[in-house]
């Protein structure tokens, strides 16, 4: 299992558009109960040059897993010899896509969720250190047929740098195949600090546990993997390789 998103992509066509978006809603002289639920309408210019732009950032984070997929296939070829393919699930999360529900044509903006339409296979990830799902969907017409996209953050990155201790951190991986944390400088207390980066520890995570029996009626679970090995693609690392 591996997971890449549009790699910042997504990001700037979200505040570019965010930002039109709230000084049109200021142009129109719309009381907006909080900046972020600016808005464009979708039969509008604006409107859609942000459906394109983010339809483009999704096709980059799809092509960016096939790249890593065929990686990974090559490299399991290398090791063990031909092998046959039974089949191969890719889930989108984060994006806005026009759907029938209750009998209307609506948008469904999923952050944070995915798809989850009566019989759907999805991905539920833990963490490094717990257990994901492959999970069927059933269809549940409240949730608008979504489910989580995954056990969700206890802490943001920083946070859980500072806060989580990193021998508790390591313990919860015991038995799984991974690089040691490494660091991170953050500010803390108006100073510039060395800690262990715990950014994506398990600690940092929700009990996956929880948010599975939590959604009982939105998913029903297939498979549960368990890791034995995480690997982590360093950015800087990538960039050096380029130059």
């Amino acid at each position: 299992m591996l997971h890449s998103g549009s790699r910042n992509l997504g990001s700037i066509v979200c505040d570019r558009h965010h930002e039109v978006a709230l000084n049109l809603c200021k142009k129109w002289k719309i009381a907006l109960p909080a900046e972020h639920l600016a808005f464009l309408p979708v039969d509008t210019d604006a409107g859609e040059l942000y459906i394109n732009d983010m339809n483009f950032a999704l096709d980059f984070a799809r092509e960016n897993r096939a790249r890593m997929m065929d990686e990974v296939k090559c490299k399991i070829n290398d090791i063990f010899g031909h092998f046959k393919i039974l089949s191969e699930l890719d889930v989108h999360h984060n994006y806005a896509r026009l759907e029938n529900h209750l009998g209307r044509n609506v948008w469904v903006h999923r952050k944070g969720a995915t798809s989850a339409k009566k019989d759907e296979l999805g991905i539920i990830p833990g963490s490094q250190g717990h257990p994901s799902y492959i999970v069927k969907g059933l269809g549940n017409l409240m949730s608008f047929m979504s489910c989580s996209h995954g056990a969700g953050r206890l802490f943001g990155r920083n946070e859980a740098s500072k806060r989580l201790d990193p021998e508790v951190e390591a313990k919860k991986m015991e038995g799984i195949i991974a690089d040691s944390f490494g660091t991170v400088e953050l500010k803390q207390d108006g100073e510039h600090r060395a800690f262990a980066d715990l950014s994506e520890a398990p600690g940092a995570y929700k009990d996956i546990q929880v948010v599975m029996n939590n959604q009982k009626d939105l998913v029903g679970v297939e498979v549960e993997l368990r890791p034995i090995a995480n690997l982590k693609g360093k950015e800087n690392a990538f960039r050096k390789k380029r130059k």
